[in-house]
């Protein structure tokens, strides 16, 4: 009865949770609002459309760009800091060298609805008033799709529906939500890492691949999602060369592993041909730019280098340290919920993985056990599989004695954010952090780590336990503060991350 009752719970759960999402973006929608009503935006410049710099004979007959009215005004007023940039690639294309720091999802989205599903408006509004709402209307709709992918993927590693639902519910209104909101890269990111992590937990690996290769269509830290096949690759190899003895098996896993993990990192890295075909492709060697001469040219490394000064430890100087202070909430979570994590499982931790239990190897998450890669022979080979069974038989009994005895041994300190499935995301937000602290801009950080899962589950943790229920007040209020701090600097072009 209790099982049969536990998919209505989640589904209700979810449907919760989908009003809780859309209010989130109807909130920083409000919030937008009253700002710009109040406060004269501190650079009014975005407003401002040059013509392409590749410009083209524009029939008559095509729809308007610009259209003067009230409506057209307000979206088009509503355009700040790297919205600018999305929008201007999505009408000309990448014209000049630092656009290429922006990748072309976003723009590819904003393009496609504006042709197709908002296409009848241009006339009343113009093109780029359209292009405008199509950005908005993609990235909110991302984000309420993440949040759902996020308590489907919670569920699956948590164990539990309560757990899992928290956790969404403070990412619907997390520090960064004035991101998810506006024509940034965030929503999309969101939505393809989470998803593809949803799919790799169900074991949809193929379809995982595609997802994560996605959001390195997004984002360039997309391709770190890429880490999460390794670590799964590393522990299924193990398991088919140490455990079961069957090299074949391993090398198969490690091949499929690999090619996996290529197909996540092509598209960033055909972004990367891409740009280099536009710009060094036909040039003299004295024309080349510098990066073009590099051994290995990587255009966005030399991007975020040489106009936005990103690199190690360049940001370490004084007059950053406000930029720190903002930064210091997001990263003393991220911070807590690893060091957590270690003092807890440390064993696991320093093993990469290595000592979890049998249990926590067999569970649904499938980031441990070859159950999924052995289906197959199981149903192809039903001779084989009939031996083991005739073999195995008379340890049945005794099977099931070790098996209860480790369900017995499990205790509250190695299950829910502390179980082993948690192990490689906790992997993951380490890398992100550190490379937010040494290496970005330091206050990218609320941004930039809001869309990992640990830190949501951490905080959900937090909340639950008796033991820390100040951290619960701590956690709802700097939320609540970002929102507001963030709605009411971003949207009128003050700096904010």
């Amino acid at each position: 009865m209790a099982k049969a009752m536990e998919p209505s719970s989640k589904s209700r759960k979810e449907s919760i949770l989908i009003k809780y999402a859309v209010v989130s973006r109807l909130l920083v929608l409000f919030l937008t609002i009253l700002w710009r009503s109040f406060l004269q935006p501190y650079d009014t410049s975005a407003a401002l459309n040059p013509p392409c710099l590749h410009h083209r004979d524009v029939p008559e007959d095509s729809p308007p760009l610009l259209v003067a009215n009230p409506l057209s005004k307000t979206l088009e007023n509503s355009v700040v800091w790297d919205s600018v940039y999305f929008l201007r690639i999505t009408e000309c294309g990448y014209e000049y060298e630092q656009t290429y720091a922006f990748l072309p999802l976003l723009p590819f989205f904003i393009s496609l609805l504006s042709r197709t599903v908002f296409a009848p408006l241009v006339p009343l509004i113009g093109l780029r008033a359209v292009m405008v709402l199509s950005g908005y209307v993609v990235t909110n709709l991302a984000f309420v799709l993440a949040a759902i992918y996020l308590f489907r993927a919670s569920v699956i590693i948590l164990k539990d529906t309560e757990a899992s639902f928290r956790a969404s519910v403070i990412f619907c209104f997390n520090p960064a939500t004035i991101f998810y909101s506006s024509i940034y890269s965030e929503s999309l990111y969101a939505l393809f890492s989470i998803g593809g992590v949803y799919h790799l937990l169900s074991g949809a690996s193929n379809v995982a691949v595609l997802w994560f290769a996605l959001s390195g269509c997004a984002r360039s830290n997309g391709i770190l999602n890429a880490g999460y096949i390794c670590f799964q690759t590393m522990h299924r190899a193990y398991e088919a060369l140490y455990l079961k003895r069957r090299v074949c098996l391993s090398v198969q896993v490690l091949v499929t592993g690999f090619i996996r993990c290529v197909c996540i990192c092509l598209p960033f890295v055909a972004f990367q041909a891409y740009g280099y075909y536009n710009i060094c492709h036909g040039h003299k060697l004295d024309e080349l730019r510098p990066w073009c001469k590099a051994k290995v040219p990587l255009l966005y490394n030399f991007i975020q280098s040489h106009y936005w000064g990103v690199g190690f430890l360049r940001y370490f100087q004084v007059k950053q340290l406000p930029n720190f202070l903002l930064a210091s909430p997001i990263l003393s979570l991220a911070v807590c919920s690893i060091v957590s994590y270690m003092k807890t499982r440390s064993e696991l931790f320093i093993s990469l993985g290595f000592q979890a239990t049998e249990k926590e190897k067999r569970s649904s998450a499938r980031l441990y056990s070859l159950k999924d890669v052995l289906e197959p022979d199981v149903i192809t080979s039903s001779n084989e599989g009939n031996r083991d069974i005739r073999q195995r038989k008379p340890s049945r009994k005794k099977d099931v004695t070790v098996i209860n005895a480790a369900e017995k041994s499990i205790s509250p300190e190695t299950s829910g954010y502390f179980s082993a499935d948690v192990f490689p995301f906790v992997v993951h937000l380490g890398i992100m952090a550190a490379t937010a602290f040494f290496i970005m801009h330091v206050q990218v950080a609320t941004r930039f780590l809001s869309a990992s899962p640990p830190l949501y589950w951490f905080a959900s943790h937090l909340i639950a336990s008796p033991k820390h229920s100040k951290w619960g007040y701590l956690i709802w209020s700097y939320c609540a503060a970002y929102i507001l701090l963030g709605s009411l600097l971003f949207s009128n072009f003050y700096p904010f991350t």
